[in-house]
Protein backbone atom coordinates (compact mmCIF):
# COMPACT_ATOMS: atom_id res chain seq x y z
CA UNK A 1 0.00 0.00 0.00
CA UNK A 2 1.83 3.06 -1.24
CA UNK A 3 -0.91 5.37 0.03
CA UNK A 4 -0.12 4.51 3.66
CA UNK A 5 3.48 5.60 3.23
CA UNK A 6 2.28 8.96 1.91
CA UNK A 7 0.09 9.62 4.94
CA UNK A 8 2.93 10.30 7.38
CA UNK A 9 2.82 14.05 8.05
CA UNK A 10 5.72 13.91 10.52
CA UNK A 11 8.16 13.75 7.63
CA UNK A 12 6.70 16.94 6.14
CA UNK A 13 7.00 20.61 6.86
CA UNK A 14 5.22 22.45 9.69
CA UNK A 15 2.59 23.51 7.16
CA UNK A 16 1.89 19.84 6.38
CA UNK A 17 1.57 19.02 10.10
CA UNK A 18 -0.77 21.99 10.61
CA UNK A 19 -2.85 20.97 7.61
CA UNK A 20 -3.08 17.42 8.88
CA UNK A 21 -4.09 18.66 12.32
CA UNK A 22 -6.81 20.97 10.94
CA UNK A 23 -8.16 18.22 8.69
CA UNK A 24 -8.23 15.85 11.68
CA UNK A 25 -10.07 18.43 13.82
CA UNK A 26 -12.68 18.90 11.09
CA UNK A 27 -13.08 15.15 10.57
CA UNK A 28 -13.28 14.27 14.27
CA UNK A 29 -15.65 17.17 14.96
CA UNK A 30 -17.99 16.06 12.19
CA UNK A 31 -18.03 12.46 13.37
CA UNK A 32 -18.40 13.56 17.02
CA UNK A 33 -21.46 15.63 16.12
CA UNK A 34 -22.98 12.73 14.16
CA UNK A 35 -22.39 10.34 17.07
CA UNK A 36 -23.71 12.78 19.69
CA UNK A 37 -26.85 13.47 17.68
CA UNK A 38 -27.39 9.74 17.29
CA UNK A 39 -27.06 8.98 21.00
CA UNK A 40 -28.17 12.21 22.70
CA UNK A 41 -30.58 13.78 20.23
CA UNK A 42 -30.40 17.50 19.47
CA UNK A 43 -27.02 18.88 20.59
CA UNK A 44 -24.95 21.96 19.77
CA UNK A 45 -22.29 21.65 17.09
CA UNK A 46 -19.87 23.80 19.13
CA UNK A 47 -19.49 21.05 21.69
CA UNK A 48 -18.49 18.66 18.91
CA UNK A 49 -15.77 21.10 17.91
CA UNK A 50 -14.37 20.91 21.44
CA UNK A 51 -14.57 17.13 21.39
CA UNK A 52 -12.99 16.85 17.92
CA UNK A 53 -9.92 18.82 18.95
CA UNK A 54 -8.88 16.32 21.64
CA UNK A 55 -8.56 13.17 19.49
CA UNK A 56 -6.93 15.25 16.74
CA UNK A 57 -4.22 16.47 19.13
CA UNK A 58 -3.67 12.99 20.57
CA UNK A 59 -3.55 11.25 17.19
CA UNK A 60 -1.13 13.77 15.69
CA UNK A 61 1.16 13.68 18.73
CA UNK A 62 1.18 9.88 19.03
CA UNK A 63 1.35 8.92 15.37
CA UNK A 64 4.89 7.53 15.73
CA UNK A 65 3.88 4.99 18.39
CA UNK A 66 1.81 2.77 16.13
CA UNK A 67 -1.89 2.09 15.81
CA UNK A 68 -2.41 0.12 19.03
CA UNK A 69 -1.12 2.88 21.31
CA UNK A 70 -2.63 5.68 19.25
CA UNK A 71 -6.12 4.16 19.01
CA UNK A 72 -6.29 3.21 22.69
CA UNK A 73 -5.08 6.60 23.90
CA UNK A 74 -7.27 8.50 21.44
CA UNK A 75 -10.35 6.53 22.48
CA UNK A 76 -9.66 7.19 26.16
CA UNK A 77 -9.05 10.90 25.56
CA UNK A 78 -12.19 11.04 23.43
CA UNK A 79 -14.22 9.52 26.27
CA UNK A 80 -13.05 12.18 28.71
CA UNK A 81 -13.58 14.97 26.17
CA UNK A 82 -17.14 13.80 25.51
CA UNK A 83 -17.80 13.42 29.22
CA UNK A 84 -16.61 16.96 29.92
CA UNK A 85 -18.04 18.75 26.88
CA UNK A 86 -21.53 17.28 27.16
CA UNK A 87 -21.49 16.89 30.98
CA UNK A 88 -22.45 13.22 30.88
CA UNK A 89 -22.09 10.27 33.20
CA UNK A 90 -19.65 7.48 32.49
CA UNK A 91 -22.14 5.09 30.88
CA UNK A 92 -23.66 7.60 28.45
CA UNK A 93 -20.26 9.12 27.66
CA UNK A 94 -18.99 5.61 26.90
CA UNK A 95 -21.90 5.03 24.52
CA UNK A 96 -21.22 8.32 22.73
CA UNK A 97 -17.48 7.54 22.57
CA UNK A 98 -18.20 4.09 21.12
CA UNK A 99 -20.59 5.62 18.57
CA UNK A 100 -17.96 8.25 17.75
CA UNK A 101 -15.30 5.58 17.21
CA UNK A 102 -17.69 3.57 15.01
CA UNK A 103 -18.72 6.55 12.88
CA UNK A 104 -15.09 7.63 12.55
CA UNK A 105 -13.97 4.17 11.37
CA UNK A 106 -16.86 3.79 8.91
CA UNK A 107 -16.46 7.25 7.42
CA UNK A 108 -12.65 6.98 7.39
CA UNK A 109 -12.64 3.66 5.55
CA UNK A 110 -15.24 4.95 3.10
CA UNK A 111 -13.25 8.10 2.33
CA UNK A 112 -10.00 6.15 2.03
CA UNK A 113 -11.57 3.69 -0.43
CA UNK A 114 -13.16 6.52 -2.43
CA UNK A 115 -9.82 8.33 -2.73
CA UNK A 116 -8.08 5.07 -3.68
CA UNK A 117 -10.75 4.37 -6.30
CA UNK A 118 -10.47 7.86 -7.76
CA UNK A 119 -6.69 7.44 -7.86
CA UNK A 120 -7.07 4.51 -10.27
CA UNK A 121 -9.36 6.39 -12.67
CA UNK A 122 -8.04 6.82 -16.19
CA UNK A 123 -6.91 10.30 -17.15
Amino acid sequence: MDALAQLDPSAGSPVAVLGTFLAAVAFYSLTAHIAARYVLGDVRARRALLVGTVPAVVSVLLQRYGPAVTIATTLLADFFAIRGAYRLGNRVAGMVALAHYTVTVILGITLYNLIALLGTAPT
